[in-house]
Order: structure tokens, then C-alpha cells, then sequence
């Protein structure tokens, strides 16, 4: 593969990543709920998630996963069912409303975080679907091993999405500080970090194979 492949790969994935996806919105859902820490776990279990999905893709197990029709539908609806199970548990859960210190939502330990991150990113269809339809438009057969290029272009992508999606959790903990410090209830943290869930839910179970 070219350096100047490679650095056209970076430009064009940078470009994208600026874009908050679904993992950018659940780590932001994250962060202001539990604050910067368990935003920057959050970043590291979906980066976990990511590099399944790279590996998945260098072995052909994600293009067998888009030819079969029953296989997609079965991974989208879990993960986007778990995703709305979330937010509901969220929007649902008790919070002592006149406190101003950090909402009373049920706290998460972070390994728990770390695991649950990884498999929300693990079980989102769209991000094979995403490596499939743009990582080839960089890959020539004749430059060596297609596995071997779509791992290299694979741990480029998600060390980038790691630097960005760590400043988008660092964001959130910023606009969760300021919320935490006004007059704004708990049972509004609860709600927003629970819309967020829920939104990402429905927008993963949308998801198609016609789409990147």
C-alpha cells in the first residue's frame, strides 16, 4: 500500500469521524451521566467494539454477516433493543431531584462501563456495514494481503476515532459540569442521558445494508 494512500485514508477518515456517529452520542450519553472518567472508559470499550469489527472484517466474517439477511436483522434488533432498554432503565430510574450535586442514576462501576461500551459498539451492524462499504476504496490486491491492508487501514481508523471520540467525551463532561452546577434537576440529567439512549436505539434499528 502507498503513503499516499494511506495519508488520503487519513484525510477522508478524519473528515468523517468530525461527524458524531452513534458511538460519539453514547459516549457523550455517558459522560453526562457519569462524568469525564467513565465518558473516556466508554471511548476505550468502543474502541474494543471497533477493532472487533476490524478483525472481523480482514477474516470475511462481516461480509457473510451482510449476505445473510437473518444474521443482520438478528444483531441489529438486539443491539438496538438493548440500546432502548437502556434508556428507559435511565429515564425511569429515581433521582433525588433537589440535590444540585451529581444526579442519583444508578452508578455504573467502570469495568461494567468498559464491557457494556464494547458490546453496545459490538452489536452495531452499521459499523461492519461502514468498514465494508469504505475501507475497499483504499485497498488494491495487487499492493499485497487484502486481510493485511484492511488491518492496517483498520488500526488507523479506530486510533483516530479513539483521539476523537475521547474529545467529544471530554465535551460532554464539560456540559454536564455546567449542568450539575445550575438550577437543572437530576431528573433532567436522567432524561437527557436517557433520550440520548433511546434516540441511538432508533437510529441503529434503521440501519440497512444499502447504507454506510
Amino acid at each position: 500500500m502507498e503513503f499516499s494512500t494511506i495519508w488520503l485514508f487519513v484525510i477522508a477518515a478524519a473528515t468523517l469521524l468530525i461527524i458524531p456517529g452513534p458511538a460519539v452520542f453514547y459516549i457523550m450519553a455517558r459522560s453526562i451521566d457519569q462524568g469525564k472518567q467513565a465518558g473516556l472508559i466508554s471511548v476505550l470499550g468502543v474502541a474494543l467494539g471497533g477493532s472487533v469489527h476490524v478483525l472481523a472484517g480482514a477474516i470475511g466474517v462481516s461480509a457473510i454477516l451482510m449476505t445473510s439477511a437473518t444474521a443482520f436483522h438478528i444483531v441489529k434488533y438486539l443491539g438496538a433493543a438493548y440500546l432502548i432498554y437502556l434508556g428507559c432503565k435511565t429515564l425511569f430510574s429515581k433521582a433525588d431531584s433537589t440535590s444540585s450535586e451529581i444526579p442519583k442514576a444508578p452508578r455504573k462501576k467502570l469495568r461494567k462501563i468498559f464491557y457494556e461500551s464494547a458490546l453496545v459498539e459490538v452489536m452495531n451492524p452499521k459499523t461492519a456495514l461502514f468498514f465494508l462499504a469504505f475501507f475497499p476504496q483504499f485497498i488494491s490486491p495487487t499492493a499485497g494481503s487484502v486481510s493485511v491492508q484492511f488491518l492496517l487501514l483498520g488500526t488507523i481508523f479506530i486510533i483516530l476515532a479513539f483521539v476523537s471520540d475521547g474529545l467529544y467525551a471530554v465535551l460532554a463532561a464539560s456540559i454536564r459540569k455546567r449542568i450539575v452546577g445550575s438550577t437543572a434537576s437530576a431528573k433532567v440529567m436522567n432524561r437527557i442521558t436517557g433520550y440520548f439512549y433511546i434516540a441511538l436505539g432508533i437510529f441503529s434499528a434503521f440501519a440497512s445494508p444499502s447504507k454506510t
